[in-house]
C-alpha cells in the first residue's frame, strides 16, 4: 500500500509498480501513474499550499490543468528544479522532490498567515490607494518590498541543464482534445485517409471516461473504448496522436502552438531525450473538443483544504483508486456531484450528507442517492465551514433562513455545474454567446477554419456528443481535400443525464461583507471585493477584473471568472452578456521559458552573422560588436592602443590618407522589373524616373505616418534593374515593407525583389588616396574624376572577377564601395588591404565610421531618428519630392501635427568646453536653473571625440533647433550641467570639396 486512503480494487494503477518521492522532506510512495495530487492524498494529504496574500491554507482542488492551489517545487536533483508546477498534472518519478511553496518556517506554520488576520486592510484595490502616498516612496519603499512579495515559487538560479525540441508540421485536421468527442473526431477523419493529428495534454486520452466508469461505448466501457480507439489510430500511417500534449495557444491561419512533456514523468531519461517539445503546427481544419471545466460553488470559507470539485474527487476514486475523505459531505447545484457521491458511497466511503440549493435536482440521481442511504437536503445551502489545516464541518441552513446546522465531514465536495472550455476559440478570435438556461458561454461565430464539438459546444448528452464528433470529423476532412468516407458514429451508449447548474448557490454566494466567499483562490478574491469593485464605479468586467486582481493568476480565471461576472451582474442588475466577457489569452496553460526558446539560448540566443572577411579581419586584429545579428569590426588596435585611442589614429588616418572599411551588412535589395523605377517612387519620397542608369540617387524611406523608416543610396545599373541599398539593421524590415505594398497597394506593378545581401562583399575605400589603392584591380571601368564622378556606379571586373563599383562616400572623402561576389571577398579585401597598407593607410571599424559620418552630419536612422522624426525634422527636406503626387507617407507628412512650427529638429552641438564630451540620451534644457519637473527641448543622439578637429562634437535633436543656432542651452548631467552652443550639423569640410577629389 502506498497510503490509508488507497482504496482495494478500485482505480487504474497497480500497486506492483511504485515510485519514491519527498514532500518537503517527508518521504513517501507512489503508484506508477500517480500524479503528485494523487499520491499526497492517498497518503491522506490535502494541506498542499499558501494562498498568495492571505496565506491561508489551501488544499488540492482539481485534479486537472485549472488547479490554482497545489503549486509546487519540483525537482530532480540541484540543477534541476522548476517552481510553480500543480501538483494535478506532475507525474510522480522516482527520486522526485517535492517543495511546498510560500510559506515560513513550514507549510503548516506560516508566518504569513497573520496577513490573513490584517485582510481588512486588504480590500480590493487597496494598493492603488495606499501606495500612491507619498510619492517619494513609490522607489525607495514600496516597489522593493512588491517586487520582494510578488510571485509564489522561487525561481532557479541555475542554469537549465536540459534541451528542449521543437517541430514544424502540416495537417489536414487538427484534433484538440481526446475525450469522447475528440476521438470520435479523429476516428471519423482518419478513415477518410486524411492527415490527423490528436492531442491531449493527460498520459491516457479518455477526458471524462478517466472518472465517469458507469459509462459505456459499443458496450463497452467508456475508457476502454477510448483506449482501444486510441490504439487503432496510433496504428495507422495517416495519424498521430500527442498524449501529455497541451494546445496552448491558437494564432492566425490556422496556426496552432502545442507543448509536450517529453521526460518530465520518467525517473532517468536518455540524455539525448528533450524535457519538452513544442509543436509548430499549421492545420486545414482544426476540431476543438476541450471539454468544459467544473464550477465551484461560493460560500464562506470555501477554500479550506479537504474542499474540492466534485469531478476531482470521482477522478482521484475511479483513476487513482484514492478516497479524498472518510467522511464526504456534498455541496451541489448540478447532478455531477450526485454522481460522484454514489461513487464514494458505492466503494465504502461514508457520505455524510448532500446539500442541494435548488429544490428539484434530477431525478434519477437522487432516487439512487436515497436508495443507498445517503441524506439528501434539497433546497439548503453550506454557509460556512470549519477547520484549519482541514476541513472539520459544514454548517447547512435552509433556503430562506432558520437555524444552521453543522455537520461534521473530513472533505467537502462541491459543483456548481460546467464551464465550456472555450479558451482556444476565444483565441481563434471567435464570437461567444450566452446560454442563459445553463449559465454558460458557448462558440458562436467562428473566424477560423474551425469546429468545436461536445461539451465545450455546449453538448453534454454521450450519444450526441459521439454524433457531433464523428459528424464533424467527416466534414471537416472532406474539406481539407480528404475522399475516402468515414464510419459511423458509435452507438450502444449508456451515461447518466445531467440537469441543473448555476453560479454559486442562490443563497450562499457570499453576500456578507464580513464573510470570505472565495473566487478566485490564488489572488485571494472574493464575492466581496467584487461587490466592492462594482461600489467603487467600476462597471465593465475588466475593470473590475484589474482592479480585484480576478483571474489574474496562473489559472488565467479558468474556475473564478464566471463567477466574478454573475456576481459584478448581480450588482449591475445587468444581465451577463451585458457586463462583458473578460478575454482568454495564450498560453492556455503556463509554457516553461525553455520550451519557446528551444535552442536558441547560450551562443545559440540569436544567429550570428558573420562577414566573409570574419577571419582575416580577426587575423588583423579587430575587435567586434553586435549590429543586429552581424559581428561588425568595432575599430583596431595597434599594440599599446586602448579603443580610443585606435579609433583617433583611425580616423587622422582616413581623412589624411585613406581607410579600409568592411560594408559587407548593408542590406542589398535588387529591384527588377519594367516598373522598377515606377515602384521606387512610390516607395521612397524622392524620385527615381529621372535618375539615369550608371548613376546613384540618396533615398529616405517613410512609413504611413511620414516618419523617417530606413535610407540608402540606390544605384540604376539599367532602366528596368535598380541596387538599393539599405541600413544593416533595416534590411529585413525594408524588404518586408516592399513586398507588403507590392503585394497589397500596388500588385498590378511588373516588379521583381530579391534580398541579395548575402550575394555581395563590400569593401569601402575612403580617403584622398582611395582611387590609387584601388586603380590597379579596377578592369573595364574608368574610374577617373570626370568619367567617374561622385554617386556613379558601373558594372566590371575588380582583382578579375565580377564588380559593382560605386563611387559614394559615408565619410566626406573621396569614397569608393567595392560589390564583388561574397565567395572572393576575403580575398579581395586581403588584396586591397595591402596595397592600401603600403601607401600608409589603415583598416578602419564602425566606431569610427560613425565619427566620421557625423563630423560631415550625415544622418544613422535607428540613432538619430527614433520613429517621431520626419525628413525635414533630419534636416533632409530636400529629398522630398514637391513634385510626385503620391508615395508612401505623403499624406502623413502633411498632417498638421507635422508641419506646424515647434518640432525638434536634428541640429550640431558644441560644447563650451572643448574637451566635455556630452553623453548619447542626454536631455537638453533652455535654463538649468528651473524647477524640477524641467521642460525638456530635446535631447543627444549622437556624441564623439573629434580628433581631427581637436574637439567634441554632437548630434540632437531640439525643438525649433534650426532656429536656435547660436543660442546657448544645457545638458544637465548627474554631478554637472554642460553648456552646449547650437549649430549647423556640419562640423568637418563645410564646403563639401573633398568628396569630390
Amino acid at each position: 500500500m502506498s497510503g490509508a486512503n488507497r482504496i482495494a480494487g478500485k482505480g487504474r494503477l497497480t500497486p506492483a509498480r511504485t515510485a519514491r518521492f519527498t514532500i518537503d522532506g517527508r518521504s513517501l510512495t507512489a503508484y506508477e501513474g500517480d500524479t503528485v495530487a494523487s499520491a499526497m492524498l492517498a497518503n491522506g494529504m490535502h494541506l498542499a499550499g499558501r494562498s498568495f496574500k492571505y496565506h491561508r491554507p489551501r488544499g488540492i482542488l482539481t485534479a486537472g490543468p485549472e488547479e490554482p492551489n497545489a503549486l509546487l517545487d519540483i525537482s530532480r536533483d540541484a540543477a534541476r528544479r522548476q517552481p510553480n508546477v500543480r501538483a494535478t498534472v506532475q507525474e510522480v518519478f522516482d527520486g522526485m522532490k517535492v517543495e511546498t511553496q510560500n510559506r515560513w518556517p513550514s507549510l503548516s506554520l506560516d508566518i504569513g498567515e497573520i496577513n490573513d488576520f490584517f485582510s481588512p486592510f486588504f480590500a480590493a484595490g487597496f494598493y492603488y490607494k495606499t501606495f500612491m502616498w507619498p510619492k517619494s516612496f513609490w522607489h525607495s519603499v514600496y516597489e522593493p518590498f512588491i517586487r520582494r512579495a510578488a510571485g509564489l515559487g522561487v525561481a532557479p538560479k541555475e542554469e537549465d541543464p536540459d534541451h528542449y525540441s521543437t517541430r514544424y508540421v502540416h495537417c489536414d485536421i487538427l484534433v484538440v482534445g481526446g475525450g469522447a468527442a475528440g476521438l470520435s473526431a479523429a476516428a471519423a477523419a482518419a478513415e477518410t485517409g486524411a492527415k490527423v493529428i490528436l492531442c491531449d495534454e493527460q498520459p491516457e486520452v479518455g477526458g471524462a471516461f478517466h472518472y465517469d466508469t458507469g459509462a459505456t461505448v459499443d458496450g463497452q466501457n467508456g475508457y476502454d473504448w477510448a483506449q482501444a480507439t486510441a490504439a487503432r489510430l496510433k496504428a495507422m500511417p495517416n495519424v498521430q496522436v500527442l498524449t501529455r500534449t497541451t494546445a496552448f495557444g491558437y494564432y492566425n491561419h490556422n496556426f496552432v502552438g502545442l507543448v509536450e512533456r517529453v521526460t518530465d514523468h520518467i525517473a532517468k531519461p536518455l540524455k539525448t531525450a528533450p524535457r519538452e517539445r513544442l509543436w509548430q503546427v499549421r492545420a486545414k481544419k482544426v476540431v476543438l473538443a476541450t471539454g468544459s471545466i467544473e464550477r465551484h460553488m461560493v460560500f464562506a470559507n470555501n477554500d479550506r483544504p479537504g474542499i474540492m470539485l466534485a469531478s476531482a474527487a470521482r477522478t482521484y476514486l475511479n483513476h487513482y483508486g484514492v478516497a479524498v475523505g472518510a467522511k464526504v459531505g456534498v455541496y451541489a447545484a448540478h447532478d455531477s456531484a450526485y454522481e460522484t457521491a454514489i461513487d464514494l458511497r458505492k466503494a465504502g466511503v461514508t457520505v455524510a450528507a448532500i446539500v442541494d440549493c435548488r429544490e428539484k435536482p434530477g431525478e434519477k440521481v437522487l432516487t439512487e442517492a436515497r436508495s443507498l442511504g445517503i441524506e439528501v437536503l434539497t433546497g439548503h445551502y453550506v454557509a460556512d465551514t470549519s477547520g484549519r489545516l482541514r476541513v472539520r464541518s459544514m454548517s447547512v441552513k435552509r433556503n430562506g433562513g432558520g437555524s444552521a446546522r453543522k455537520i461534521e465531514v473530513d472533505a467537502l465536495i462541491v459543483s456548481a455545474g460546467w464551464t465550456p472550455s472555450v479558451h482556444l476559440f476565444s483565441q481563434s478570435r471567435g464570437k461567444l454567446k450566452f446560454d442563459a438556461i445553463n449559465d454558460r458561454f458557448l462558440p458562436d461565430v467562428y473566424v477560423q477554419d474551425s469546429i468545436c464539438i461536445g461539451t465545450c459546444n455546449g453538448v453534454d448528452d454521450l450519444q450526441a456528443i459521439l454524433d457531433e464528433g464523428s459528424a464533424a470529423g467527416a466534414a471537416m476532412a472532406k474539406a481539407a481535400g480528404a475522399a475516402g468516407s468515414a464510419p459511423q458514429a458509435p452507438t450502444g451508449v449508456n451515461a447518466y443525464g445531467w440537469t441543473g447548474g448555476m453560479i454559486g448557490a442562490a443563497e450562499g454566494a457570499g453576500r456578507d461583507s464580513n464573510v470570505k466567499a472565495f473566487i478566485d483562490f490564488q489572488h485571494d478574491v472574493c464575492a466581496k471585493d467584487i461587490r466592492l469593485a462594482v461600489r467603487e464605479g467600476m462597471h465593465s468586467i475588466e475593470h473590475i477584473k484589474r482592479f480585484t486582481t480576478n483571474g489574474m493568476a496562473s489559472d488565467q480565471g479558468k474556475l473564478s471568472n464566471m463567477h466574478g461576472l454573475a456576481i459584478a451582474a448581480e450588482m449591475l442588475g445587468k444581465e451577463i452578456p451585458k457586463v462583458g466577457l473578460t478575454t482568454f489569452r495564450a498560453p492556455y496553460t503556463p509554457v516553461t521559458f525553455g520550451t519557446l526558446i528551444n535552442h536558441s539560448r547560450g551562443d545559440l540566443f540569436d544567429p550570428t552573422r558573420k562577414t566573409p572577411m570574419h577571419d582575416l579581419e580577426t587575423s588583423l586584429g579587430a575587435e567586434f560588436e553586435d549590429v543586429g545579428n552581424w559581428k561588425r569590426a568595432w575599430y583596431y588596435p595597434r599594440p599599446g592602443e586602448d579603443m580610443h585611442a585606435a579609433v583617433n589614429r583611425e580616423c587622422k588616418t582616413v581623412r589624411e590618407t585613406a581607410g579600409v572599411f568592411n560594408a559587407t551588412t548593408l542590406g542589398k535589395i535588387e529591384v527588377v522589373g519594367p516598373d522598377a523605377a515606377e515602384f521606387l517612387n512610390l516607395m521612397y519620397t524622392n524620385a527615381w524616373d529621372t535618375l539615369k542608369p550608371g548613376k546613384c540617387r540618396y533615398g529616405i524611406m517613410t512609413r504611413d505616418d511620414g516618419f523617417v523608416y530606413d535610407d540608402g543610396v540606390v544605384g540604376r545599373l539599367a532602366e528596368d534593374r535598380f541596387h538599393v541599398t539599405t541600413t544593416t539593421g533595416g534590411a529585413p524590415r525594408v524588404l518586408n515593407h516592399m513586398e507588403d505594398y507590392l503585394q497589397t497597394e500596388f500588385p498590378h506593378l511588373k516588379v521583381w525583389l530579391t534580398s541579395a545581401t548575402e550575394q555581395w562583399a563590400v569593401i569601402a575605400v575612403q580617403g584622398p588616396k582611395a582611387r590609387d589603392i584601388i586603380a590597379p584591380f579596377v578592369e573595364g571601368i574608368d574610374i577617373s574624376n570626370e568619367a567617374f564622378p561622385h554617386m556613379s556606379i558601373a558594372e566590371g571586373k575588380f582583382c578579375g572577377v565580377p564588380t559593382r563599383l560605386f563611387r559614394v562616400s559615408f565619410t566626406g572623402e573621396v569614397g569608393f564601395e567595392i560589390n564583388v561576389p561574397a565567395d572572393y571577398g576575403s580575398a579581395v579585401f586581403e588584396a586591397i588591404w595591402k596595397r592600401a597598407e603600403s601607401l600608409g593607410a589603415c583598416l578602419y571599424g564602425t566606431e569610427t565610421m560613425h565619427v566620421l559620418r557625423a563630423e560631415k552630419g550625415y544622418l544613422i536612422v535607428g540613432q538619430d531618428t527614433d520613429g517621431t522624426v520626419t525628413p525635414d525634422d533630419a534636416g533632409y527636406g530636400w529629398a522630398v519630392s514637391k513634385k510626385k503626387k503620391d508615395f508612401v507617407g505623403i499624406r502623413g507628412l502633411k498632417r498638421p501635427d507635422l508641419v506646424k512650427t515647434g518640432r525638434k529638429q536634428l541640429v550640431g552641438l558644441l560644447t563650451k568646453d572643448p574637451k566635455e564630451v556630452l553623453e548619447e540620451g542626454g536631455q537638453i534644457v533652455a535654463n538649468p536653473n528651473q524647477p524640477k519637473p524641467m521642460t525638456m527641448l530635446g535631447h543627444v543622439t549622437s556624441s564623439y571625440w573629434s580628433e581631427n578637429l581637436g574637439r567634441s562634437i554632437a548630434l540632437a535633436v531640439v525643438v525649433d533647433g534650426r532656429a536656435r543656432k547660436g543660442e546657448t542651452l544645457y545638458v544637465p548631467m548627474k554631478d554637472k550641467t554642460i553648456a552646449v552652443e547650437v549649430t549647423d550639423t556640419v562640423f568637418f569640410d563645410k564646403e563639401g570639396g573633398r568628396i569630390n577629389g
